[in-house]
């Protein structure tokens, strides 16, 4: 589906001549590469969220800090939005350009530029991938803890855009646990160091700031991240049940226990199958759900850990618990998991992916509450997340082909987050909000709330060049998004600086 997309979702952003804009870029960054030709531009027209489509003005693909510098200082000269772009796999339209913008990207920003095996860190460009950082650094016994399930292609830059998790952050953290220091360049040029190699830092964490912040502050051209010896072992309990409620209080009893396992994930029965049919993991495709518990660490422990786990398992209800046999059986475990994303895309034309978070307390209720909504809607939803922080991804299965079915999974997508806000939790764990959940920042957020993000926006990025429109709505878009929504009555007036 192609849509017309402006920077400022409430507005139209001024008309600019493209070969007046091409041609003042030429001319400040000459060394500079820059597509502009239509053919050249369509791999570039939409990230993971491939329904929303639009074509950039122009991209750039810089080599140097220098080229990246003099193109943000033209195109705030001459006034020019600017996306910044990884690897493309995010899943929230937060890469999506803008048709009177640049799409900056840094994919060519991909070195690993040192390792320090003693300090357990490691500095890597933007464009390197996740995976890659853990193969690099694995002769060191050392790995990189978060593992989004796009780890093989996704870029640590847009891991940090996004504040990205993974299967085992319910113990080791986000991305933002895991970095300690960036490297940014603003809208005006200057080149900022946030954070450092040290344990804390002097002065506000806006480390902390930046990651999540979806390219809207500035351009991370370096990344320091904090590297973890491999366990000594880890193992796998592969939990079966006859009810999704079952399983979801299960969730909630293992960390009750005082256990934190490595990974705690739960898919239902329509993901079981899928990833069943896609991967043969060995999935019980007759249950109604399934937990994966990873145990790891000493392995004393962990046989103590996983001994534990089986016995709150079976008090939960489960019908079947089966441990991995050796490092090939948990591989594939964990394989099904991960490949389930593709696994349901066999299962349908289209799906759409959700990304909410609610308190564990809250999963047999909401799951309940998705299928309630899923009957509503006439669509088939598929339940697979990271049960242990209550990170939910919901995949809503539909076909694009048939008129309004697109406006409908977008829909019932939208109803999901708002429930994930009713159970006490938030319309998003690891993808961000982009283009994608803007109207349910509304119903998460107070316009007070909303006022002091802008303000935020605008102490790093006055003119609003970087990334407008996405992840924050304005107060005039909550109003006409429902005034349902609106808490506190009526709305503030703040003078808030324009898009």
């Amino acid at each position: 589906m192609n849509i017309h997309f402006d920077a400022r979702l409430d507005g139209e952003l001024p008309r600019r001549d493209k070969a007046e804009v091409l041609a003042s870029l030429q001319q400040s960054v000459p060394d500079l590469t820059l597509l502009h030709r239509e053919e050249d531009l369509h791999p570039f027209e939409c990230d993971g969220l491939a329904a929303y489509r639009v074509l950039p003005m122009l991209v750039a693909l810089p080599e140097t800090l220098d080229q990246v510098v003099a193109l943000l200082k033209g195109c705030r000269e001459l006034g020019v939005p600017v996306v910044t772009r990884g690897a493309g796999t995010g899943l929230s339209g937060g890469a999506l350009p803008l048709e009177q913008g640049v799409l900056l990207v840094m994919s060519r920003f991909n070195r690993i530029l040192d390792v320090d095996p003693d300090a357990r860190t490691a500095r890597v460009e933007p464009g390197v991938r996740n995976l890659a950082i853990s193969e690099a650094v694995a002769p060191h016994g050392l790995y990189y803890a978060p593992d989004p399930s796009s780890q093989i292609a996704c870029s640590i830059g847009g891991n940090v855009a996004e504040n990205a998790g993974g299967v085992h952050c319910l113990k080791y953290g986000l991305t933002v646990h895991n970095v300690m220091k960036v490297e940014i360049i603003t809208i005006e040029g200057e080149r900022l160091t946030l954070g450092s190699e040290a344990l804390d830092a002097p002065g506000f964490d806006l480390l902390a700031l930046i990651n999540g912040s979806e390219g809207m502050l500035g351009v991370v051209t370096e990344i320091t991240v904090k590297l973890l010896p491999k366990p000594e072992t880890a193992k796998v309990l592969m939990a079966s049940f006859d009810d999704v409620g079952k399983a979801g209080h299960a969730v909630g009893d293992i960390i009750a226990a005082g256990i934190i396992p490595g990974g705690l994930e739960m898919m239902d029965n329509l993901a079981i199958r899928a990833a069943e049919d896609f991967i043969h993991a060995g999935y019980p495709v007759e249950a109604e759900a399934i937990l994966l518990c990873e145990l790891d660490g000493v392995e004393a422990d962990v046989d103590d850990d996983c001994a534990r786990v089986r016995e709150v398992l079976e008090t939960a209800g489960a019908t079947d618990i089966q441990q991995a046999h050796d490092e090939a059986e948990r591989a594939l475990f964990w394989a099904g998991r991960k490949n389930a994303f593709p696994a349901v895309g066999r299962m349908s034309p289209d799906y759409y992916c959700m990304d909410g978070t609610i308190p564990r307390r809250e999963l047999p209720r909401v799951l309940q509450g998705i299928s309630k909504l899923s009957e509503q809607f006439g669509l088939r939803v598929a339940n697979v997340f990271h049960a242990g922080d209550g990170n939910m991804h919901p995949l809503i299965l539909f076909d694009a082909n048939r008129p309004g079915e697109l406006e409908q999974a977008e829909d019932l997508g939208g109803k999901i987050l708002e429930l994930c806000v009713e159970a006490g939790g938030s319309i998003t764990g690891e993808h961000g909000v982009g283009r994608e959940k803007i109207n349910q920042m509304c119903a998460q957020f107070s316009p007070e709330e909303l006022t002091t993000f802008h303000a935020v926006k605008a102490a790093f990025d006055p003119e609003r060049l970087l990334n407008p429109g996405k992840n924050i709505p304005t107060l005039a878009r909550c109003a006409e998004f429902g005034a349902m929504h609106v808490h506190g009555g009526e709305l503030p007036h703040p003078e808030l600086p324009r898009f």
